[in-house]
């Protein structure tokens, strides 16, 4: 059963469970990478069969295997997906910007040109929960920005296919080659390239320990979004709250992941008791009833606090990355929300809106990471490059200001690149 508590009774540290990748998975990950690194496609075939138990001879996806897909999926379903993707990328289309030219009356020149990444990695998950969702959600973003080439890899099945559901995603939402990888050999291919696989600039997308912990070692090879934790909820509600309605938001995270977290922080004891008791009804009617009530019992919490205004402060303690707002006038409280990757705001918002239809990136900031981080978005997919432009007189009126500078800093070499341009007007 999930544990029930008063806000103050337990540490603010020990909130939410936080924590990294284990020992044993560090090295594993880095066996791996070296590996691929090694033996290149070689490896990924190995590991193919290995961990995804199946018998693979190349490793991309062909063009005929995409459409395929296309005609097996149902076309209720492609409708969803395309409204899905046409949400989407009208929310991430008021993401984009231009870059600047300031223009002195000195005739200097200086500004800011935004430039697409020019090749991106998507890790997606498969196995029992193909997250097609997560294509559109991290590809429309990239493609948005401009991003010349989007590489998807996603674990294969036993039978060398993979989920129409996504491949399907990826078609509409402009991905352009689909490889069959998965796991932390995914990571190292597209840090490194292979003969197969070529070699991006950043990794974005999702996945378990060991995607997460591959990400982290090839930071600096590549670039990386995040390297996030399993799903995090916590939800704000009070006594008008419908208990059916909060629990059931809470099983929705911790169905994902035996490590996921399901928090509820309210203001009214009749409510965390109604809930708590919730939990354990709708349990047994859960497809995943195993993953969610270890996920409940290990993770889960159910706090008590004063009053809303102490429960938002546990929601900016914690920082979570799903934060819903299940109370009168919620606008009237997200001004007080300091960290979270997204808000659900108001009882007609459960979390799973955001996961798929709304619009909002689903790639969020997890562990407290909120604090610093962002949800992923078309900033991810570009990077800034500024440029300078002086005329002669522009740069002597500043010489002497540069060579203070400069000396100050004990680098006189930098000094003399400006002043020497002028030494005979001085002399």
């Amino acid at each position: 059963m999930i544990q029930l508590m008063r806000y103050g009774e337990t540490p603010n540290s020990e909130l939410f469970r936080r924590g990294g990748a284990a020992a044993e998975v560090g090295a594993a990950v880095a066996a791996i990478i070296e590996n691929v690194r090694a033996n290149g496609d070689r490896a990924l075939l190995d590991y193919a069969a290995r961990f995804d138990h199946a018998q693979l001879t190349t490793l991309e996806v062909s063009a005929a295997e995409l459409d395929e897909a296309i005609r097996a999926i149902e076309p209720d379903f492609l409708r969803v997906l395309e409204r899905a993707a046409e949400n989407i990328r009208a929310f991430h289309e008021q993401q984009k910007r231009s870059g600047f030219v300031l223009d002195g009356a000195d005739g200097t020149v200086v500004g800011q040109r935004v430039l697409p990444i020019e090749r991106v990695g998507l890790c997606v998950p498969g196995g029992e929960t193909p997250l097609a969702s997560t294509v559109l959600m991290d590809a429309i973003p990239a493609k948005l920005a401009g991003v010349p080439e989007l590489v998807l890899v996603t674990p294969a099945k036993p039978d060398g296919s993979i989920d129409a559901a996504i491949l399907a995603a990826a078609r509409v939402a402009g991905v352009d080659r689909v490889f069959k990888l998965g796991g932390a050999q995914a990571v190292a291919a597209l840090a490194y390239g292979t003969e197969s696989v070529p070699k991006v600039d950043k990794i974005v997308g999702p996945g378990g320990a060991y995607v997460a912990e591959a990400k982290r070692q090839v930071f600096g090879t590549v670039a990386i979004d995040l390297i996030a934790g399993p799903s995090e909820v916590l939800i704000v509600a009070d006594g008008k709250s419908d208990a059916r309605h909060v629990a059931a938001d809470m099983l929705a995270q911790a169905e994902h992941d035996v490590l996921a977290a399901a928090v509820l922080v309210t203001d009214s004891q009749a409510l965390a008791e109604a809930v708590r008791d919730e939990l354990e009804r709708q349990l047994p009617l859960l497809a995943r009833e195993e993953i969610a009530r270890r996920s409940i019992e290990d993770n889960g919490k159910i706090i008590v606090a004063d009053d809303l205004f102490a429960a938002i402060d546990v929601a900016n303690e914690i920082a979570p990355e799903h934060l819903e707002l299940c109370v009168d006038e919620p606008f009237a409280w997200l001004g007080r929300v300091k960290h979270a990757g997204s808000v659900f705001l108001g009882r007609s918002c459960p979390e799973a809106l955001g996961d798929y239809m709304a619009g909002p990136n689903h790639t969020l900031p997890t562990m407290g990471a909120a604090r610093f981080s962002s949800p992923l978005g078309v900033d991810d997919f570009v990077k800034k490059t500024q440029f300078i432009y002086y005329t002669r007189d522009a740069l002597r009126s500043l010489a002497w200001d540069i060579d203070a500078f400069a000396r100050k800093e004990g680098l006189t070499a930098h000094a003399r690149s400006a002043t020497i341009r002028f030494e005979e007007e001085e002399a």
